[in-house]
């Protein structure tokens, strides 16, 4: 620092020495970062079909897991750690039920369990990290399907979490929300659109939101880079060889603020990966 206050000034090296501090050595020179999201209807059944194995083939910086479906006391965390990736869980009170996690190789300088509205927060839906200025979320939505009581619920949780990002927005314009929405935006995304009309997931209403969600600050990063790409499916049915025929339903995404729509430069799937109903969603950001 002297020999720069030598060459360039004391107010300029000044300015220089707080622009350093402001940032961690890593923060400061990332140049982009991978996301992997993946609902694994329970993180030990998935482990047991080599999901850690798996996940060292693509070297994703965080991982976001949605349906962990294990308590603190029962998970364990080292075949992830043995990966590099520093572990964050929430599960859900019921034990055996919901549940989110991330796991990170970056270094993270905030951890947020939940909303901040216990009915949620007490089924383990949402957790964030913050790396620098971009906060990542891993989320999982309700489902409406046992009936029109938990439909209710799915859709107060809606418009309760839109006001939660659009406010989180105003402080943090940088965020990734990643994981299973529960929800078929555009009739693209789903198998059968027809028969499928009224089904929870592909309502009229569930979609409205999608759509209010997409054109109010958030960017799909799949169909941003694949607008038009069909068939490209994130769940199945266990039920009539759903997965084997490729009836399935697009309902996991990785979704970016719109300042971060131009740093997406990739956006995939992986099908071939079989630990879940669910497959793993993709994206890459540069800087």
């Amino acid at each position: 620092m002297n020999s720069l206050i030598m060459q360039i000034g004391s107010r300029s090296a000044f300015c220089l020495w707080v622009k350093i501090k402001a940032y961690s050595p890593q923060n400061f020179c990332m140049k982009g970062i991978s996301i992997l999201s993946y609902n694994v209807n329970g993180i030990r059944a998935a482990e047991t079909k080599g999901l850690s194995r798996w996940l060292s083939t693509v070297n994703a910086d965080v991982v976001c897991i949605q349906e962990i479906k294990v308590s603190e006391a029962d998970f364990d965390p080292t075949p992830f750690a043995a990966l590099g990736y520093e572990c964050h869980i929430f599960p859900a009170v019921k034990k055996g039920y919901s549940g989110v996690a991330i796991f990170s190789k970056l270094k993270v300088d905030t951890v947020a369990k939940g909303i901040g509205i216990k009915n949620y927060d007490d089924e383990g839906r949402n957790i964030r990290i913050d790396v620098g200025d971009v906060s990542i979320m891993s989320a999982y939505f309700p489902s409406g399907t046992t009936g029109d009581e938990r439909q209710d619920v799915k859709m107060k949780y809606l418009d309760d979490f839109f006001s939660y990002m659009q406010a989180l927005k105003q402080g943090r314009s940088k965020i990734i929300v990643a994981g299973d929405y529960n929800i078929c935006h555009r009739e693209i995304d789903i198998h059968n659109p027809v028969s499928n009309k009224d089904s929870s997931g592909f309502k009229p209403e569930e979609r409205a939101w999608m759509e209010k969600y997409f054109t109010n600050g958030f960017t799909d990063s799949f169909r941003y880079k694949n607008p038009d790409a069909r068939e490209q499916y994130s769940w199945w049915s266990y039920r009539a060889n759903a997965r084997n025929n490729n009836k399935g339903w697009r309902i996991d995404y990785v979704a970016v603020s719109d300042v971060l729509k131009e740093n997406i430069a990739e956006a995939r799937m992986f099908q071939e990966a079989k630990h879940s109903d669910h497959c793993p969603v993709f994206c890459r950001l540069e800087f």
